[in-house]
């Protein structure tokens, strides 16, 4: 069995630079050829201020990406593309772009599956597989600038919104934002990022010390322990009242405002209840509510809202004197929730077998 060889952004500036002098080349090429990643090359014969017989021998040492792209779908009239991945050991993840008129961003996985198990997820569905590497993180980044680039646009925004529990990923998350924000490669501002949890409170606390001016989402969902028990279970382990005092004390630390994500769910969370738990829980506090119509997903009892539920809800939690905006649902034709792609593409895949 043959190892591949590895992809040129899982070594770092220092090891890129030593294996450049181990080929008489100057370290500065390394800087040349980041510069090329951050244009979107897709190959290294694409790098031209490279001399040709550099750019042989970084081929034949290295990958350009350790990502193969394996189904991607088109929604909202080009401007949603969602792209799942297969991964070095056969693992998959999915990657969205989102195209606005003022900003291009991406979803990115951290994750290949999720371990936190929340029954309205897609992603849960599923056996969880291993975190990402830090440069598979980047990876997807890179692979977004590469096709944003051929339009004419730049990759501005990055959410880990995507598969798995970034929190539970966390040095690699923490690497691929450093990565990210290297003004020597994507140089994406980490005030231009957003890291979600399902409230991993020892890491959140963490978070806090890294002095990375990331925003910081919270994965709500429930104002409530009881309900929050049954849709985010790790809640059991961080209670709701634990889990918004850790957030807020990253909102101190950093003076940025913390994102309270919440999925709609038709008769589970959008009651005058909810909105009252929710205003108790954050008023007076650095929070916004980023509601989030569901995405249905098959084989989960939960149903989105109409727009007219969807509208209600807002005004509710509007009059506890929240700030609160409900979140653009692209994509819904093109499997937008998360995990959707990968569930009908390992639907679709006929088994393999070996005689």
């Amino acid at each position: 069995m043959t190892t591949e060889a590895p992809a040129i952004l899982s070594t770092s500036a220092k090891e890129l630079e030593a294996w450049l002098l181990s080929h008489k080349a100057p370290a500065y090429r390394r800087k040349q050829l980041w510069a090329w990643m951050a244009r979107g090359a897709a190959s290294f014969d694409e790098m031209r201020d490279i001399p040709k017989p550099l750019r042989s021998e970084l081929g034949g040492s290295f990958r350009i990406t350790s990502l193969r792209p394996i189904a991607v779908s088109q929604a909202d009239r080009g401007l949603t593309t969602k792209t799942l991945y297969e991964l070095d050991g056969g693992h998959s993840v999915e990657a969205v772009v989102m195209r606005y008129a003022d900003r291009s961003t991406l979803c990115i996985s951290s994750q290949a599956g999720c371990p936190i198990g929340c029954p309205f997820c897609a992603t849960g569905k599923f056996p969880f597989g291993r975190n990402l590497k830090a440069h598979e993180i980047v990876e997807q980044a890179v692979d977004a600038v590469r096709m944003l680039s051929a339009e004419g646009k730049r990759l501005s925004h990055v959410v880990f919104m995507g598969m798995g529990e970034p929190m539970a990923n966390y040095q690699a998350v923490i690497e691929s934002v450093r990565r990210l924000s290297d003004p020597e490669l994507l140089g994406i501002s980490p005030r231009r990022v957003v890291i979600s949890t399902s409230g991993l409170i020892p890491r959140i606390d963490q978070l806090g010390q890294e002095k990375l001016a990331v925003t910081l989402a919270i994965s709500l969902h429930a104002a409530r322990d009881e309900l929050r028990d049954v849709l985010v279970p790790i809640n059991r382990k961080y209670p709701v009242a634990d889990l918004v005092a850790s957030a807020q004390g990253y909102a101190e630390k950093t003076s940025r405002r913390v994102s309270y994500e919440w999925v709609l769910l038709a008769g589970v969370n959008d009651t005058e209840r909810d909105a009252k738990e929710l205003g108790t829980l954050l008023r007076g506090k650095r929070a916004h509510v980023n509601l989030i119509p569901f995405n249905p997903v098959e084989g989960t009892p939960y149903q989105a809202p109409d727009r007219a539920g969807v509208r209600r809800f807002r005004e509710l939690v509007e009059a506890q004197g929240l700030n609160v905006t409900v979140r653009d649902t692209r994509g819904r034709e093109a499997d937008a929730a998360c995990g959707q792609l990968h569930e009908r593409v390992m639907r679709e895949r006929s088994p393999v077998h070996v005689s």
